[in-house]
């Protein structure tokens, strides 16, 4: 019974019922007889002239669909249904029961290709036709993308799409590469990441925001461009000058390398730090952030690179967990007891404080020895020697073992009560150090008692400052003892001669107690690879401290992904206390400060660096080499800055970090309206440098941070994992990746293959890349364009804007196709818009294998090939598959740019001249979603689950079909789709793939004995859940009584030697 609910609406409030488009012909020289009985069917038939015969006798006019090849004919139905033995049920998700066909062969809709039949009918198969070419390999591939750069001006794309009026602006900030060396894969998948969805947005009609940029100062720079050179005997205008010419030449490369793999941008239009507009911009940061305290100088320890000769910032640090130092124990005898102790126990003035380090240099520079103040220390005795140590008590057992003895107690007392105490200094002579209580000492290694050097350590300096000791600098900045540490020392490098002569003295005087090798992390630079040290020095620093909790703040509302790099950037803000921005080079952004002759005293504010900025602006920064100083402070700024004559000042000689040259990005090239940019896309070594660096300079100057979200991706590694390098040979080209190399394991995969690469790997692990995911790339390419040659070629002489069908018109497999493309389509665009390209590609090929080839293909294609070419039928078939092509192409473009605009060159619908990316995106209509389409549709594919899994690895066509299911929502469902109660021409006939269908209530009781019976049930769903109803469904299934129609291969014909009607027909209307 049908329910209430339903009964008072008519079916046609949830669906139009379509009705068969082939109608009822009448044929002559044909006449069928029929004879039946209760328990065998036999068919008769013979061919005569109609003129032996008493006029001309209608028959149906019968069609099937072609059954696409497809191996598997058992692959379960998962959308709608699932089956329990013979029971089919409808279950949720949907997956894949669209995805089985059967498997080829004789009763396949394919013309018949030999014998008289190819001669007779093959001109009257509509078979695809296209100059599309299916593969593309070599230096056709290669000439063909740069043929398509040119014919659809991706050169000029990115200006056409900034001159038009557009609602919305999508604004992707480049992080600059470096411009010290050639393009690499590194690179690629950067610039391609950030390319894909620039190209996104723009085809769904955003105005782009897209400037690319270069760093372009810098100490590599520098480096290479001077080569074996140096800097001896070069003025900084010369060293500048080739550090400019080697940026300009590495620019020039990656430039082109950027162009040719489909970046969209005006490569006219780039930003470089070493301009002078840009120069100005970022002088124009510092001023601000030095006018409100943000900057200053100071003289305190920093990380200094004596292979660089210049001080580094933490982000210019890499850390090597392989670094083995020589580690010490050392004594430094305490000279004047804690005064708690001396009242306490006697007995003790030979103790001796037992310090560890794993930089023995520093030992010349002690001024202190620092304990916990709540710890528990004890003095021991040695078994072995009878030595007094002072040592933690937590740590007594340790230094047991490493010693080789016992240690037996002989006092305990609290950190507090080593107040007062002083030590002996071993190798300075006469030179006592205190005991001073640090939050910083723990118990994890050594002692548990911390030597202390201020001018090497930052938690030393901070005892220092507290407690006033002396922070004065042993160490020249080539990193060699001065003269100060002593005639033994001086000129000796401290991280090799030096530390030896350091432990020798500790020998000769008696304090050494032991050595050992300590294998552990340590800061090395990352230009160099050389290890750094600590050692104060005068610098310029931004206070960080006081940035930090703003820029958290900041951070919290910036959206990134992935999520997790949201707790390492916050990590590494907590972790940074001051940047030290000044380095002791040449190439770069000279910091705008000039020096009192006589007291060293800094000339620095609005006025001096306004200016200055002025100038670097109108001539670039080489001026402040250039100019005379008389131009760079003339007198009204100096009466501004109420300072004296200018012979009283000389320019300073210390550049900018170049992470403030990036990092100052955001206020030279974002627009002034609202220099925010949607997103900030880089690898993420860039957490601790350019997001950082960005993030506080513009919370320092606007209070908010540059970006409304940051994608981190990993880094380009081998196909085993590996960091890149040549020494291990696995160095991956893109240049050898797009034309092809000398080994034939790398041949030319074109850009696209590259983009693709990007496009499907996980970006937010490290990306790896190598001839198996080349070859993957290329392969899933292949692929693709067979599938859009299939759509192109079924095209042909079709034009969408004179031929197209309405949808209400359409067989309801083409609506439903067109929902399905709906969701498709809404899939992609949400994938894209979560920088989730790989997710595209796992939606797009699903979309092809599952609804595509084989499904939706594999039931058209004889409406296709064998319908007359207007009929309605192909024509809505037609329509349909032009918006697939149309709305696949659009989906693949932001990835695959050059193969959609190649595609869209052949398709039908535009004018010649016209281009995919100047047209807009994806053109779903929300009026394809329609009301109980998904559920006609998926009921029959349920039943025909059941139909195929009855007949296991055989032809569909060759059988007859009859359902039958009672009265109710699926009864109806059913009829909309063949409205007679037995037809081989109505669209469930087509949905079936079998040679006949009966529709009934019941099945008939008279079927033959070798019947094949099953049945199941669909769960229908309509308004939301509203209307509910589980319909049961019985099927039974013979082989079919009709022949095999020689030019559509469907059994509808009445005997091998004849035609099927709908066959005879469109053959006599084509002569």
């Amino acid at each position: 019974m049908i329910p209430l609910l339903f009964r008072s609406r008519p079916l046609s409030y949830f669906f139009r019922k379509k009705h068969s488009t082939h109608k009822r012909a009448e044929h002559s020289g044909t006449i069928s007889v029929c004879c039946c009985n209760k328990n065998n069917r036999t068919a008769f038939s013979f061919c005569a002239f109609a003129s032996v015969f008493c006029g001309q006798l209608p028959r149906l006019s019968m069609l099937l669909c072609r059954v696409s090849a497809v191996s598997h004919a058992l692959a379960r139905w998962g959308r709608r249904s699932h089956r329990g033995g013979g029971l089919l049920r409808r279950a949720h998700p949907f997956s894949s029961s669209r995805c089985h066909g059967v498997g080829s062969g004789e009763g396949s809709a394919q013309p018949a290709k030999t014998g008289a039949a190819q001669g007779l009918y093959q001109d009257t198969v509509l078979l695809p036709r296209t100059e599309f070419p299916m593969k593309l390999t070599g230096q056709k591939l290669l000439d063909r993308e740069l043929q398509i750069q040119q014919d659809c001006g991706f050169a000029d794309l990115y200006s056409w799409q900034r001159e038009r009026k557009a609602k919305k602006e999508f604004c992707l900030h480049d992080g600059p590469p470096y411009a010290n060396g050639d393009p690499h894969v590194g690179h690629a998948l950067n610039k391609i990441l950030k390319d894909i969805r620039n190209r996104f947005e723009m085809l769904r009609g955003r105005q782009v925001h897209y400037i690319p940029g270069w760093d372009c100062h810098g100490l590599p720079i520098e480096l290479k461009a001077l080569g074996e050179l140096g800097t001896s005997g070069l003025t900084p205008l010369q060293i500048r000058q080739k550090a400019r010419d080697f940026a300009e030449g590495a620019i020039a490369r990656q430039k082109a390398a950027f162009q040719r793999w489909g970046v969209m941008a005006d490569w006219d239009q780039c930003y470089y730090t070493f301009d002078g507009a840009y120069e100005a911009a970022q002088l124009k940061v510092f001023q601000e952030m030095h006018s409100k305290g943000l900057i200053y100088q100071d003289y305190k320890p920093i990380f200094w690179s004596p292979s660089s000769r210049t001080a580094l910032a933490e982000a210019e640090l890499e850390y090597n967990p392989e670094h083995v130092s020589r580690a010490i124990y050392a004594t430094f005898p305490l000279t004047t007891l804690p005064q708690k102790i001396a009242s306490e126990k006697a007995g003790l003035e030979s103790v001796s404080v037992l310090v560890w380090t794993t930089q023995p240099w520093t030992i010349p520079a002690n001024q202190a020895i620092c304990y916990m103040p709540n710890a528990q220390y004890s003095v021991v005795k040695r078994a072995d020697t009878s030595q007094l140590l002072l040592v933690a008590m937590e740590r007594v057992a340790s230094m047991a073992a490493l010693l080789g003895t016992e240690l037996e107690s002989v006092g305990t007392f609290t950190g507090s009560q080593l107040e007062g105490g002083m030590c002996k200094h071993p190798t300075i002579p006469d030179k006592e150090v205190p005991l001073l209580p640090a939050n910083h000492v723990t118990m994890a290694k050594g002692t548990g008692l911390v030597h202390t050097a201020p001018a090497h350590g930052m938690d030393d300096y901070s005892v220092a400052s507290q407690f006033k000791l002396s922070v004065e600098c042993i160490v020249d900045e080539d990193g060699k003892f001065t003269e100060p540490a002593g005639p033994e020392l001086h000129n000796l490098s401290v991280m090799r001669e030096g530390t030896d002569k350091v432990i020798s003295m500790l020998k000769e005087c008696g304090a050494l107690v032991k050595e050992e090798q300590c294998v552990h992390s340590y800061p090395y630079d990352w230009r160099t690879k050389q290890p750094v040290i600590i050692r104060p020095s005068k610098q310029w620093f931004i206070n960080t401290a006081s940035l930090k909790d703003k820029a958290k703040e900041a951070l919290q509302k910036v959206r990134v992904l992935p999520e997790s790099a949201k707790g390492s950037l916050l990590a590494m803000l907590d972790r940074r206390t001051y940047w030290c921005i000044s380095r002791q080079r040449s190439w770069g952004v000279p910091i705008p400060v000039f020096y009192h002759k006589d007291t060293g005293e800094a000339l620095v504010n609005k006025h001096t660096v306004s200016h200055i900025a002025q100038l670097f602006k109108e001539k670039g920064s080489d001026c402040w080499w250039e100019l005379p100083i008389e131009t760079l402070l003339p007198p009204e700024v100096l009466k501004k800055s109420k300072a004296g004559p200018v012979t009283d000042y000389v320019r300073g000689e210390d550049v900018l970090d170049i992470w403030f040259d990036s990092g100052a990005s955001w206020a030279a090239v974002l627009e002034e309206s609202d220099p925010r940019a949607d997103a900030y896309v880089e690898g993420k070594d860039q957490i601790g440098g350019w997001f950082q660096s960005s993030l506080l300079t513009s919370v320092a100057v606007r209070n908010k941070a540059p970006y409304k979200s940051l994608v981190v991706h990993g880094f380009a590694v081998s196909e085993k994992g590996e960091k890149m390098s040549k020494s291990l040979g696995n160095v991956v080209d893109p240049d050898t990746v797009i034309n092809g190399g000398k080994d034939p394991d790398m041949p030319a995969y074109g850009a696209d293959a590259l983009r693709w690469w990007v496009a499907e790997s996980n970006i937010f692990s490290e990306v790896q890349i190598g001839p198996t995911a080349l070859n993957s790339a290329r392969d899933s390419i292949s692929k693709l364009r067979n599938t859009l040659k299939f759509l192109l070629g079924n095209l042909h002489g079709f034009d969408p804007r004179t031929q197209a069908v309405d949808s209400k018109e359409m067989h309801y497999i083409d609506q439903y196709m067109l929902h399905l493309l709906r969701e498709y389509s809404m899939k992609v665009t949400d994938a894209y818009s979560e920088f989730d390209a790989g997710r595209v590609i796992r939606v797009l090929q699903a979309f092809i294998t599952r609804d595509l080839s084989s499904f939706y293909f594999s039931i058209i294609k004889d409406r296709l090939y064998c319908d007359p070419e207007d009929s309605l039928g192909r024509r809505s078939c037609q329509t349909v598959l032009e918006e697939v092509l149309d709305g696949v192409t659009r989906s693949i473009a932001p990835i695959l740019p050059h193969l959609a605009e190649e595609v869209y060159l052949h398709a039908p619908g535009h004018d010649k001249g016209e281009t995919l990316f100047k047209s807009g995106w994806i053109k779903s209509s929300s009026v394809w979603r329609r009301p109980g389409l998904e559920e006609v549709v998926e009921g029959a594919c349920a039943i025909r689950d059941s139909f195929l899994s009855s007949i296991p690895g055989k032809n569909a066509a060759k059988y007859d079909l009859t359902i039958a299911i009672e009265p109710g929502l699926l009864f109806e469902l059913m009829e909309s789709l063949q409205e007679e109660p037995t037809s081989t021409s109505s669209q469930l006939v087509e949905l079936m793939m079998a040679a006949r269908v009966n529709l009934t209530s019941e099945l008939p009781r008279d079927l033959p004995a070798d019947a094949l019976l099953n049945h199941g049930t669909f769960l229908i769903n309509l308004e939301g859940g509203v209307i509910r109803e589980d319909s049961a469904y019985d099927i039974a299934v013979v082989p079919t009584s009709a022949a095999r129609c020689p030019r559509c291969r469907r059994y509808t014909a009445e005997s091998a030697d004849c035609l099927c009607p709908r066959c005879q027909t469109v053959v006599s209307q084509a002569h």
